[in-house]
């Protein structure tokens, strides 16, 4: 795959050249250190600009627009991505061979709109729209116990460390949603378009050169930037005791979640062995936690872990009934303590690599995973596929080995469910 790159000093931009699909993928990813408090406002900020614009005043006018660009696809999408937020604007579109001459053209001048021409009078946006999203946002927060599985992940990393921005609710926060007006908002998007290093990322076919003048015309960024922190968090220090923690919810089913720091990580065991790690233990039914905990000892309906590289943690999760709880926890020590001690098969290796290298073949059916893929190279620094590739074909057991010694349960989060059983 390739991917060009090339720093302008106020934004970088990342071409990413195919003839393997029909549309235009535009990517304008606006990132800046995560801070608590404004997670809410770029919440708000970023349904409120999609209601309306300076030039389409509704909601519905910026619909019929979309539809009139032969279906363009515009979208918004906020994450965290170690210490960052990133603020992710995207455009699909048909290439103008299967619509028709300028439609391109004319779809990054409605992204343009959109972004730099927002529906502000007096220096404020307008109070009955911020109402309108104030509401919709309200009304995530308060029924986020309804997705049991997101909450107990909440819940879990708050318990953890709920200084860090792994523990940050990218739903929001009520106490900051309630001071969020016109005005505090706007200032909002004022420093997003003048202090957020951007980054752009376009895929499809198309002649570089004439892409970059597409896009030095319609997004225009007057201020060099650099970026402030490092992605990736820092080392957590590990618990001498392991925390345990417990809150109840009405349903059948409880949540089980550990948190396993891992400690002074070199790039290799990060990109490598960590991932073949984090796979055999629980990255699949084939895993030791699947196939262990689940299948031969009946103790959960699901459980699977989760390698967060920029967080330097492992996390494991699992639905479990509240009587399986201390069985469950320990079964899942003594499985990780059977991969410290070499206890790994010829097999579970290579159906970890197989997986690994077929995830990566997998990039290339879509754009977005493709854009995905070029953010992680031109960004986090992460090698490019092909060397992925071959490295990871000849990682040891020793390697798997020496990074699984680093896993350490840190935090035992329990979402009890007691809504649908019988007292124990």
């Amino acid at each position: 795959m390739e991917c060009i790159h090339k720093d302008l000093g106020s934004y970088q931009y990342h071409f990413i050249p195919t003839k393997e699909f029909k549309t235009i993928t535009l990517r304008v990813v606006f990132h800046t250190p995560i801070v608590k408090e404004d997670i809410t406002k770029r919440l708000v900020l970023s349904d409120i600009l999609f209601q309306s614009s300076n030039k389409y005043r509704s909601k519905r006018e910026l619909t019929i627009q979309a539809e009139e660009l032969y279906a363009a696809d515009i979208s918004i999408h906020l994450q965290r991505v170690g210490n960052y937020l990133f603020t992710n604007f995207n455009l699909q579109v048909l290439e103008d061979q299967y619509t028709e001459e300028g439609n391109l053209e004319k779809s990054f001048a409605f992204l343009q709109e959109i972004l730099f021409s927002p529906d502000v009078k007096k220096s404020s946006f307008s109070k009955e729209k911020l109402d309108i999203v104030k509401n919709k946002v309200r009304v995530n927060i308060d029924s986020m116990k309804e997705d049991a599985k997101g909450y107990s992940l909440l819940r879990l990393m708050e318990n953890y460390d709920k200084e860090s921005p792994i523990s940050y609710r990218m739903i929001g926060y009520l106490e900051d949603l309630e001071k969020i007006d016109g005005e505090n908002l706007y200032e909002t998007y004022q420093k997003m378009i003048q202090h957020d290093y951007v980054d752009i990322f376009v895929i499809g076919d198309f002649d570089s050169q004439e892409m970059l003048e597409k896009v030095k015309k319609y997004f225009h960024f007057p201020t060099v930037k650099k970026r402030k922190k490092p992605y990736a968090l820092s080392n957590k220090k590990i618990r001498k005791r392991k925390l345990y923690a417990k809150e109840t919810i009405s349903n059948s089913q409880s949540k089980l979640g550990i948190v396993c720091p891992l400690s002074k990580m070199s790039d290799y065991e990060k990109n490598y062995s960590m991932v073949l790690a984090n796979l055999i233990l629980g990255g699949g039914t084939d895993s030791k936690l699947f196939q262990n905990v689940r299948e031969k000892n009946s103790l959960c309906y699901t459980i699977y872990s989760n390698y967060q590289k920029l967080d330097q943690a492992l996390i494991i999760s699992a639905g479990i009934d509240r009587v399986n709880y201390k069985k469950t926890v320990e079964l899942i020590q003594k499985n990780i303590g059977m991969m410290k001690k070499g206890k790994i098969t010829n097999q579970e290796m290579q159906m970890a690599k197989e997986f690994y290298l077929s995830s990566l073949e997998s990039v290339y059916e879509s754009q977005n995973s493709m854009i995905h893929e070029c953010m992680a190279e031109s960004i986090l620094g992460l090698d490019p596929i092909d060397q992925r590739r071959e490295i990871m074909r000849n990682v040891k057991k020793g390697d798997i080995v020496k990074a699984s010694k680093k896993i350490h349960m840190d935090t035992i989060f329990l979402l009890e469910g007691i809504g649908h059983e019988e007292e124990v």
